[in-house]
């Protein structure tokens, strides 16, 4: 939520004897989160009991969890690095040793084939009855100028491009962005997404490698370097879309690191977006942190107008109204193009 908005309501949210709570600084939250999974992970006894099949994670497996609070730990310091780079440099080096190892380490939650236990997406896409869902030609463009092998996992339905190129080729086509797009012209989102039993995804392998990559960019000491952790995080990636050649695709000029263009924001942060395509708030966060890619603007947007932030809920600013403004001003104006704490650049 703190990513999402900035300042929100923390410790008092849950008072049911308080109904109108008052915001707490989104930094602040931060670091009270750090320090929770600190206490957590020192609770974390594996000669004690746990869950066992109930626990739809890991089965009750004690190491696997304490795998993932570091894991977690990673992710929360690597947003903290602009904004207090002392304290993410701490919680990454003391993390990384102790995170995932592998994908079998992926914290998935498994869906149900029939309602209400399906992934939520297979609601919005199939359930819903809509037929008018096209990927954006922001992703697909990247992809297809990287011929990213992802995209067989990621997109059906080529399209006969004939009437642009005057032969017939076919090939992914996205919508573009921010326009109506005739689902019959381009291609649509792959049918394993749109399985009810797709996998939620809380936090897997390669997105805590691709965190560790931009600590090691920053001069984090993580145990490797940051080519190193950039080549296993895309490999990783690969593995879980179960896509071979990733050696292939890592030996092009554009996608190795050494000859990649840009700096490393630009490398570590193209790759990891392509990696979050179905996780849209860490590839927005990702987007926001790192201001890679460059994304495609839709009619009568300026790139500075893309928001940085959601707007606080209309409720909070019907039923909260006095902490809604005091919140409000303190993170600059409850506006879409107000960037968070952690957003510097």
């Amino acid at each position: 939520m703190v990513d999402i908005f900035g300042d929100i309501p923390y410790s008092k949210a849950l008072d049911i004897t308080n109904i109108a709570p008052s915001y707490e600084s989104a930094f602040s939250i931060y670091k009270d989160l750090l320090l929770r999974v600190d206490a957590a992970l020192l609770n974390l006894d594996a000669s004690a009991g746990s869950f066992g099949t109930a626990d739809l994670y890991y089965a009750g497996s004690v190491s696997k969890w304490k795998k993932f609070g570091n894991s977690l730990k990673v992710k929360l310091a690597v947003n903290l690095a602009d904004y207090d780079n002392p304290l993410s440099k701490t919680a990454m080096e003391a993390a990384a040793p102790l995170v995932f190892t592998s994908s079998s380490d992926n914290a998935l939650m498994p869906y149900g084939s029939s309602t209400p236990n399906t992934n939520p997406l297979y609601e919005d896409l199939v359930l819903s009855g809509r037929d008018d869902f096209v990927p954006a030609n922001t992703i697909v463009d990247v992809l297809n100028d990287l011929k990213d092998p992802r995209r067989d996992m990621y997109f059906t339905n080529k399209i006969d491009t004939s009437s642009v190129t005057g032969v017939h080729k076919y090939a992914y086509v996205g919508g573009t962005y921010g326009v109506p797009s005739d689902i019959a012209d381009y291609s649509h989102i792959a049918d394993a997404i749109q399985e009810p039993t797709f996998s939620g995804i809380l936090l897997t392998y390669d997105e805590v490698l691709f965190y560790l990559a931009e600590g090691a960019a920053r001069g984090f000491n993580v145990g490797a370097t940051p080519e190193a952790l950039y080549n296993d995080a895309i490999s990783a990636s690969f593995d879980f879309w179960g896509v071979d050649s990733v050696y292939v695709y890592l030996a092009k000029p554009e996608v190795t690191y050494t000859t990649a263009t840009g700096t490393w924001q630009q490398k570590i942060g193209t790759q990891e977006w392509i990696a979050f395509y179905t996780r849209g708030l860490e590839g927005y966060t990702s987007w926001r942190r790192l201001d890679f890619p460059v994304f495609n603007t839709p009619p009568l947007v300026t790139y500075s107008e893309i928001p940085k932030r959601f707007t606080y809920p209309v409720n909070e600013q019907t039923l909260n109204k006095e902490n809604y403004t005091d919140a409000a001003g303190a993170i600059g104006g409850d506006l879409l193009t107000t960037k968070l704490f952690w957003d510097k650049f």
